[in-house]
Order: structure tokens, then C-alpha cells, then sequence
């Protein structure tokens, strides 16, 4: 009578685990179907990541909806340190939208602090949707779909400081000039500092030759080849008779800065040019009426230079010009640019220069040239 029951009882068990075997079979294989739009989900995401033509960080959701409305602003920032205000300004004018900010190096090297920008726009001068961070590496990125993307979905661009020669090489005829000119035509603001200043106006100064011009050269000869100008590449509203300089008191830009405008205007005297300098930790923001006023917080000027009729400049020979009027921007001044009046100028002067040299003026003497370049000056 045990031998049935054993028997029963075996086959009882064996069922039983039969069916749990089944069971989690199931289980586990079921589990990859469950866990799948999860993990879809985190791949979609928006992350850093490294492409081999450049280098993205992102801060906020790009994918988010865009500002409803924007301001035109161009903000330019003289090098050597921020400028909060200017930057707030920026993220402010953009509607606390989508900010890209675009650099570039030109190897294939990769610094994790270069998506710093990036951070401080989503937590310091915010708020906004979002801030992508692009480094190029070379020109193939200008024609990189999602580097098109990230442009024309932009609220508000600035351009950080570098080599501005990079700029110009890897946008120059690509979409990525396109989307920055279509960017500004659509009343959205945009920044630039050190090299990004240098090619927001409509005459550039491109550093082509690898180096960074002195004044002394620039007087000694406009035609030097060092002096490589530019002037078919951004075309940002009322800079459209300006070339910019960077550093400009610190590394005694001025002398350079009329040599740029002589040239400009000697080969085209309809051009009607003029040059506007801003020194370091210092930034001349320009509303959407063409007016430009320091950013709190700056702590130098902006200057205003223009050339008056003048011989023109011959190659291989210093420079002869028979009037320049400078004009210093401080905080209560204002330019409006079409017209290039400035309101409660902090102060003025006037130089002509013959066979390259000046007569001296205490005002200005530091900021027209110098014989030192300081070591390791980027």
C-alpha cells in the first residue's frame, strides 16, 4: 500500500517542479520586455559625449520646448574674465531658453572643464532650458546634423574665446555660418569674448598667420602679413561699419586697432569704418536699437575709434593718418552705433600719426604699443 502513495508522491513532485522551472523560465525571460522602454528611455537622455570632430557637454534638456519670445542683444565681452551681468543678460534676452555655446581646438584633445559655460548658464545666470556646450575640431563638424541642430534650435549663442583664426577656417562656407547669420536675423542675442569678439563685427581681424598682431608691427606696416582682415563672414546688426579688438588697454591694442581702420577705409573709402575696442573683465552690451552700454560689473571701458580722411596706407611703409578721434566709453556713457554718436563720453582725444609714431599723449601712450610681451600671454 506505500508503494502507490511513494510512487504518487514522486510524480506529484516532479510536476510541481516542472512547473516552477516553467514558471521562472518565464519570469526571466519576460523581464527584458518589461525592462526595455526603460532603458530606450535613459539612452534618449541628453548627455556629454565625445564625436572624433568635436566634443559636446549639455546642461537642462535641449529636446524641451524653445522661449516664446526673444530679444536681440549682442554682447561683447573684452577677454581676461567674466562678466556676469553680461552673461545674465544673454540668458535673459534669450527668453531663458536654449543657449549654445561653441568653441573650438584644433587637435583632438578634450578638457572636461571646456562645458564650464555651460554649467554657469544653468546655474548662475539662468534660468534656462538648457545650455549645449560644441568644440570643434576641425571643419567637418560645420557639417555635422546635430551641430546644425543645436544652432538653429538656439535661443541665445555666444562664442567663447580662443583662436578666432579656427573660427573663420572651420565655419567659413559651411551651415554653421548660415545658422549664426540666420540666428541674429531672427532677433536672437549673441556673445562673444576675446576671439568670439574678434569676429562679431563685419570686418574681422582673423589672426591667420598663427600669431597675435602688435601694434608696433601693424604701424610699421598695414600691410604686414600678419595684418589678416576679414570682412565676409558674421553680419551682426549695427556692426555692420565695425571691426572689433579684445584685450585692448592691457595689451595695447589702439595703434593696431587704427591701423585695421585706416587699411579698411584706404581700400574702400565708401566702407565709412570704424573700430570699437573693449578692454579685459569688461563687457558692451548692444540693444536691439543699435545702442551699446557697459555691463555691470565691468571693469574697464569700451573705445571708440575713428579715422578721418587720411592718405592712404602703402604697403611696406608705416602708417601716415592726419586725424583719429578716440573715444572713451565709461559706466554712464552710451554709443548709439548707426550714428556713432556717444553720450557723456568719459573722455576724449585726438593723435595723428606720421611715419608710424604719435605725438605723445599721457592719455594714450600705454595703449598704442609696447615692447614687451608678457610671458605665456594667451
Amino acid at each position: 500500500m506505500h508503494a502507490p502513495r511513494t510512487a504518487k508522491t514522486r510524480a506529484l513532485r516532479v510536476c510541481a517542479l516542472t512547473m516552477l522551472c516553467a514558471f521562472a523560465v518565464h519570469a526571466r525571460a519576460a523581464k527584458p520586455a518589461v525592462a526595455a522602454p526603460v532603458e530606450r528611455a535613459a539612452e534618449d537622455v541628453p548627455h556629454d559625449y565625445r564625436d572624433p570632430n568635436f566634443d559636446y557637454f549639455v546642461s537642462g534638456d535641449p529636446r524641451a520646448a524653445r522661449a516664446k519670445a526673444t530679444h536681440s542683444l549682442i554682447a561683447l565681452f573684452g577677454g581676461g574674465g567674466r562678466v556676469d551681468a553680461a552673461f545674465s543678460a544673454i540668458a535673459k534676452n534669450a527668453g531663458g531658453g536654449h543657449i549654445v555655446i561653441l568653441g573650438a581646438v584644433s587637435d583632438d584633445s578634450f578638457d572636461p572643464q571646456d562645458g564650464h559655460y555651460g554649467t554657469s548658464f544653468a546655474r548662475d545666470w539662468g534660468p534656462v532650458t538648457s545650455a549645449e556646450t560644441i568644440i570643434f575640431h576641425n571643419r567637418d563638424a560645420s557639417s555635422d546634423a546635430r551641430v546644425i541642430a543645436a544652432i538653429r534650435g538656439a535661443d541665445g549663442i555666444f562664442l567663447r574665446g580662443g583662436d578666432q583664426s579656427e573660427y573663420v577656417r572651420y565655419w567659413k562656407g559651411t551651415p554653421v555660418q548660415q545658422a549664426l547669420n540666420d540666428h541674429v536675423l531672427a532677433h536672437r542675442p549673441i556673445g562673444g569674448s576675446s576671439a568670439g569678439l574678434a569676429v562679431l563685427g563685419r570686418y574681422s581681424y582673423t589672426a591667420m598667420d598663427g600669431g597675435s598682431l602688435e601694434s608696433r608691427t601693424a604701424l610699421a606696416d598695414p600691410f604686414n602679413a600678419g595684418v589678416t582682415l576679414e570682412s565676409d563672414f558674421l553680419h551682426c546688426p549695427w556692426l555692420d561699419r565695425t571691426i572689433t579688438d579684445t584685450h585692448f588697454s592691457a595689451r595695447s591694442r589702439l595703434g593696431r586697432l587704427i591701423a585695421f581702420v585706416a587699411r579698411i577705409n584706404g581700400a574702400d573709402p565708401a566702407a565709412d569704418a570704424v573700430g570699437v575696442g573693449v578692454d579685459e573683465k569688461t563687457a558692451l552690451l548692444v540693444d536691439e536699437h543699435g545702442v551699446g552700454r557697459l555691463a555691470a560689473g565691468s571693469a574697464g571701458a569700451a573705445w571708440l575709434v575713428e579715422v578721418a580722411k587720411t592718405p592712404k596706407p602703402v604697403a611696406g611703409r608705416p602708417l601716415d593718418v592726419d586725424d583719429v578721434l578716440i573715444t572713451r566709453l565709461g559706466n554712464d556713457s552710451s554709443i548709439e552705433l548707426a550714428s556713432k554718436r556717444v553720450v557723456k563720453p568719459s573722455a576724449k582725444a585726438n593723435v595723428a600719426l606720421k611715419d608710424g609714431q604719435w605725438t605723445p599723449t599721457a592719455s594714450i601712450d600705454r595703449m598704442m604699443s609696447r615692447d614687451v610681451v608678457p610671458a605665456g600671454e594667451d
